[in-house]
């Protein structure tokens, strides 16, 4: 897993165990993560506080989705469902927690379209709209 990320050790593990549909049941009663790698996750660098100021939006709820299916989309046809879902209403849309730079669809070409869809829905409802990116990768200098 990578370095720094307790929120990729958990979608990877508990997320898709908990997605499997031949399951009924499951309960997780316990987890343990070696202490080195925990020394590696810094934390969040804002909270919802700093989001609501970023987005000017207090005393209602964020409304948002994660854009799926995850795998298969071009880079256009991603920036597509992120322009749909904010003009439908959605504050912001977020990658799912393990895609990256793919073959089908690199990361820098996911950006570029999603931050298009951005700035089309932020000009048509005339209120901040946003999309998490997820920028992780296996190095630094990626």
């Amino acid at each position: 897993f990578e370095e720094g990320s307790i929120a990729n050790l958990t979608a990877s593990i508990i997320g898709n165990v908990f997605g499997f549909k031949a399951l009924k049941a499951l309960r997780l009663e316990d987890m343990r993560i070696p202490v080195a790698y925990l020394k590696t996750f810094q934390g969040p660098a804002t909270g919802v506080i700093v989001e609501r100021e970023r987005m000017d939006k207090f005393g209602k709820p964020f409304l948002g989705a994660t854009v799926k299916p995850k795998l298969g989309l071009s880079g256009k046809n991603y920036g597509r469902v992120v322009y749909e879902g904010l003009k439908g209403g959605l504050d912001f849309l977020k990658d799912d927690e393990n895609i990256n730079s793919q073959p089908f669809m690199r990361w820098k070409e996911r950006y570029l379209y999603s931050m298009e869809a951005v700035n089309r829905a932020i000009a048509a409802a005339g209120e901040v709209k946003g999309h998490y990116l997820n920028v992780t990768a296996a190095t630094m200098e990626d």
